[in-house]
């Protein structure tokens, strides 16, 4: 009698830990599919807003470029700061809107290096970032030590970007980006972890569908971050 209830309770157990697989992976793959389609978004948005000479025009030859550089930053820390308030339907849209707002300020960068380097460029910061989030999806050891170093690292990376677009210091801005390429290729392992800890099924599907969307975005900026620091180092100008 003992043994059969033995038995039953492992077969209960497994019977739940698949379960939780299971439950775990349609959230990751939910993660990634917002990501994704944030990072198609600004894309488009980019390519669009950079071919047409009546939309760029009006925001990067006047000072209204400063708003649209600087509204992506003012965003994310209100998404931070309110999306506990949030539905989960909130949250995507305003996911949606910041791609592309985002969109609006990297179509600069279509008018400044060449289609061949930004695709290279591209292709480079998707194999890094797939790399290293499968890193931090699968490893066993515990990121959280590294990832107050990296805080630490992205504030620093972030106040510097602030003070060059008023030095506009080409020695400045490689440093930014080398140690921004660690930093947002670390992040990406450690936000991969994070999103995976955090996910738990009796959160029910509105909590955990906020918790994908606050994951997607944590994952989306440290791509175009990653993007954005490579395209500087090796991006090719427009002569």
């Amino acid at each position: 009698m003992v043994m059969f209830e033995q038995q039953s309770l492992h077969r209960t157990a497994a019977a739940q830990g698949a379960e939780f697989d299971a439950g775990l992976k349609r959230h990751m793959l939910r993660v990634y599919n917002y990501m994704a389609s944030g990072v198609l978004l600004t894309g488009i948005v980019a390519m669009l807003v950079a071919s047409t000479p009546a939309l760029y025009q009006p925001i990067f030859g006047t000072p209204l470029k400063w708003v649209v550089m600087l509204a992506p930053l003012a965003f994310v820390f209100l998404f931070s700061f309110r999306i506990e308030k949030m539905s989960a339907a909130t949250a995507q849209t305003m996911f949606w809107v910041f791609s592309g707002l985002m969109g609006l300020s990297l179509a600069s960068v279509f008018l400044v290096f060449t289609g061949a380097s930004i695709a290279q460029t591209f292709f480079v910061t998707a194999i890094m970032f797939l790399s290293m989030s499968l890193y931090g999806y699968t490893t066993g050891r515990d990121l959280s030590k590294v990832g107050s170093f990296l805080i630490m690292g992205l504030i620093g990376v972030v106040l510097a970007s602030l003070v060059n677009l008023f030095l506009q210091s080409s020695a400045l801005q490689l440093v930014v980006s080398i140690v921004g390429v660690i930093v947002f290729t670390g992040l990406t392992a450690w936000d991969t972890q994070n999103i995976k800890s955090q996910y738990a099924a009796h959160h029910g599907d509105e909590a955990n569908s906020k918790l994908a969307v606050f994951g997607a975005l944590s994952l989306y900026l440290n791509f175009v971050n990653l993007f954005q620091m490579l395209l500087t180092m090796m991006g090719q100008r427009e002569e």
